[in-house]
């Protein structure tokens, strides 16, 4: 599982770093992200949500142990993700193989040899 970037050069801000989230900051952003990745794992998140904060160092790890993408997103920055994600609760997780949304879960916390397995179950 890959970076689709890997012979890119240091400096070009389209490589998605591996080994920490990276934060999205609107629709767009997702999707170029998305599509920078073989496999990416989406966390959609809001301010003040503590299961959310507490998910980061979760996410952090799985992002270095199984060298997938893995973004960060407020919905409440860009309303159409809501509608577009159907997110009705978070964090809520969306991952996504060659751009195409494998699989989705909204379980609160989640610990990370759990979603890892997660993971490479939809990952293939």
């Amino acid at each position: 599982m890959a970076n689709k970037n890997d012979g890119a050069s240091p400096g070009d801000e389209s490589v998605v770093d591996l080994n920490k989230p990276t934060q999205l900051a609107d629709e767009s952003a997702l999707d170029a992200f998305v599509s920078d990745a073989n496999v990416a794992l989406i966390e959609f998140y809001t301010e003040g949500c503590g299961i959310c904060r507490s998910m980061e160092p979760v996410l952090g790890n799985l992002a270095r142990e199984l060298d997938v993408a893995v973004g960060l997103v407020n919905p409440r920055d860009d309303p159409p993700l809501v509608e577009r994600f159907d997110v009705r609760s978070v964090p809520l997780f969306v991952l996504f193989v060659d751009g195409e949304i494998v699989a989705r879960r909204a379980d609160g916390f989640v610990g990370g040899d759990e979603l890892g397995t997660w993971v490479n179950e939809h990952a293939g």
